[in-house]
């Protein structure tokens, strides 16, 4: 079964408009989390589409600008750092998500989540679904559109703070990253919560 087979057979139980909803960035030492929802229409596929983490930064670019285009609607959205490090990544996460639905244009009837956890308080149906993001087309869509809009971010915050390199890592806990971390200390982009817990 295709992601778009998936789609289609919940499109069958009579729904107008289901949304995907993903996120990028919740295991990163630094920067916001982010989230996406996407509403794809079933009958103008595109191709191509998976879990960004399995799509190579080119092809998550150039699907990025194919989902946009022709995305019946879409919203992207994030929580901060401060909200991370004040709520948890956990609470934050559903807050990205939270945000990005409430975001769309076009009300939603069905609201597929990538996981196995859905945030509190949804005004519209939803289902979790574990591997989401590799089973469903506008889940897959959501994940590149929030990975994408993420790491556009993290190559702004390596030019403002050059010395932790973060456009080879975007944020997340390489060696590189931590060796850099223990020579400069941690920016005001870093999550210190995160940082307690690796660095002591």
């Amino acid at each position: 079964m295709t992601n778009y087979q998936y789609d289609h057979m919940i499109y069958r139980e009579g729904y107008k408009y289901i949304c995907g909803v993903d996120e990028a960035g919740r295991g990163p030492l630094a920067g916001p989390v982010f989230a996406a929802a996407v509403i794809l229409d079933p009958n103008n596929e595109i191709q191509g589409l998976n879990d960004s983490k399995k799509l190579s930064e080119g092809k998550r670019e150039a699907l990025f600008e194919l989902i946009i285009k022709n995305a019946v609607a879409y919203s992207i959205s994030s929580a901060s750092v401060k909200e991370i490090e004040t709520l948890n990544i956990l609470q934050a996460t559903m807050l990205a998500m939270q945000r990005a639905i409430d975001g769309l244009s076009v009300r939603t009837d069905l609201v597929l989540i990538d996981g196995n956890r859905l945030p509190p308080n949804l005004s519209n149906p939803a289902r979790s679904i574990v591997k989401g993001d590799t089973l469903s087309a506008c889940i897959g869509a959501a994940s590149i559109l929030a990975k994408v809009s993420r790491d556009r971010l993290m190559y702004e915050m390596d030019k403002k703070y050059p010395c932790y390199q973060f456009s080879k890592h975007k944020g997340y806990g390489t060696a590189l990253h931590i060796q850099l971390l223990h020579k400069y200390g941690c920016s005001p982009v870093h999550r210190t919560s995160f940082l307690n817990k690796i660095m002591g």
